[in-house]
């Protein structure tokens, strides 16, 4: 069976590499690492179709490396140890020769799976290339992760996504012998959402769908072709951080139906489940916050049970937490207090901490009367004993100002009751 286009067309040469041009343009940081024959340990991050396995690919070739290559997906420690065993035997510590390991979706590797590559990484036995399209502060193991340079790798821009399409008619064996007239490519670029081998997959369909050797693409003739029943979802570009908004949007202004109907987009167009739960997860904290607390454990939990479950069960796990966002009472008092805070500390600098209030672990730092005159809160009635709490300077600032509702109305008059006029609360 003949390969598909993407593959058809796989630069092997890194000047034949399209896009990230911070990493392999002529000033890039690959670019003179390979120049110099000095390749670290690597984690490529980016959207999928973003060129990562053939980075990798060129990587090995360009330093004439022997390059083994794992699949999180199928792989387990045992291939893992018998893949480091073969390299140990290819290669020498940290030369010329030292084999490169690529480790597609690193992020699906468990913990342990994850130790058993440390060993060989800090030992020189392998340089380990892994590719993620996950954050790999959460996916990846710390002792890993320290091992490793990450390079972010972005989605392909409309010149980068243009270039592969000229790139594919100019190179490709089939398609140079075809007429083609690229009248327009909007839909083709939609519809890629920036990944170049879905561009490559839907232009091949297009190709082979087109009787003649002259062929003219257009927005229509796309469309009709690709038959898509899910909804244009960009997960790179304005229209998926124009959605993420709306569906805060709609949660912070207590409207269940918008939030589920932007949730349901966001689902439809292939979200990452976590992405979703981790924005809810910081609204509940932002735009709730003391309000309903229990907005805040509601979100934690989402997070937890979605990164366990995953598609397609997910999706009731975030429509049952938006709508209990979107109907929580809303304050925003939290974020703003520490807004304000940290305002005044870029204005007013370090400011010495009152004496009263100081730690006084030595002999020494009693002498200097640290701590002294500090009213310990519990040996007075209602545990409260009224002090400064803050530095001279800024004594009787007002940084939290508690919300309107029912919650943090109790918050106002606990705290009238027990500080007076002093805060004005």
């Amino acid at each position: 069976m003949e390969a598909p286009l993407a593959e058809r067309i796989r630069p092997q040469k890194l000047e034949d590499y399209i896009s990230q041009s911070h990493l392999v343009g002529p000033n890039g940081s690959l670019t003179q690492q390979i120049s110099k024959g000095i390749i670290p340990s690597l984690i490529f991050w980016g959207p999928p179709g973003t060129g990562k396995t053939t980075l990798a690919q060129i990587i090995a070739q360009e330093s004439k490396r022997p390059f083994y290559v794992l699949s999180a997906i199928n792989s387990g420690v045992k291939d893992i140890r018998d893949v480091i065993e073969k390299a140990k035997q290819s290669g020498g510590l940290f030369t010329a020769k030292n084999p490169i390991l690529f480790i597609d979706e690193i992020h699906r590797f468990s913990k342990s799976q994850q130790d058993s590559l440390l060993a060989a990484v800090e030992k020189g036995w392998i340089t380990l290339v892994g590719a993620t399209t996950e954050n790999p502060s959460f996916e990846v193991i710390p002792a890993l992760l320290s091992r490793c340079q990450v390079y972010v790798l972005n989605a392909f821009t409309k010149d980068d996504l243009e270039a592969l399409l000229h790139r594919a008619m100019k190179t490709d064996v089939y398609l140079s012998t075809k007429k083609i007239n690229l009248k327009e490519t909007e839909a083709l670029l939609r519809l890629s959402g920036g990944d170049g081998r879905k561009l490559l997959n839907i232009f091949e369909l297009v190709i082979n769908a087109s009787a003649g050797d002259e062929i003219t693409i257009t927005n229509s003739r796309v469309l009709e072709l690709v038959q898509q029943n899910t909804v244009l979802y960009d997960k790179t570009g304005e229209q998926h951080y124009d959605i993420v908004s709306a569906f805060i949007k709609s949660i912070r202004g207590s409207d269940p139906n918008g939030a589920v109907y932007w949730l349901a987009r966001m689902i439809e167009g292939g979200e990452d489940v976590k992405f979703i739960a981790r924005r809810m997860l910081i609204l509940s904290s932002e735009d709730i916050g003391n309000a309903n607390p229990t907005a805040f454990i509601m979100a934690n939990n989402t997070f937890q049970a979605v990164t366990t479950i995953g598609y397609p069960e997910s999706r009731i796990i975030l429509s049952q937490c938006a709508i209990y966002l979107a109907t929580s009472p809303k304050s925003n008092a939290s974020y703003m207090a520490i807004g304000n805070a940290q305002q005044l500390v870029k204005q007013t600098g370090d400011l010495p901490v009152p004496i009263h209030l100081r730690n006084a672990p030595t002999k020494l730092m009693k002498e200097l009367g640290y701590g002294d005159d500090y009213k310990y809160s519990h040996d007075y009635a209602n545990n409260f004993a009224e002090q400064e709490f803050l530095p001279d300077a800024i004594i009787e600032t007002v940084l939290y100002n508690p919300g309107s509702n029912s919650r943090e109305n109790s918050n106002r008059e606990f705290l009238k009751n027990r500080w007076k006029d002093k805060y004005g609360y």
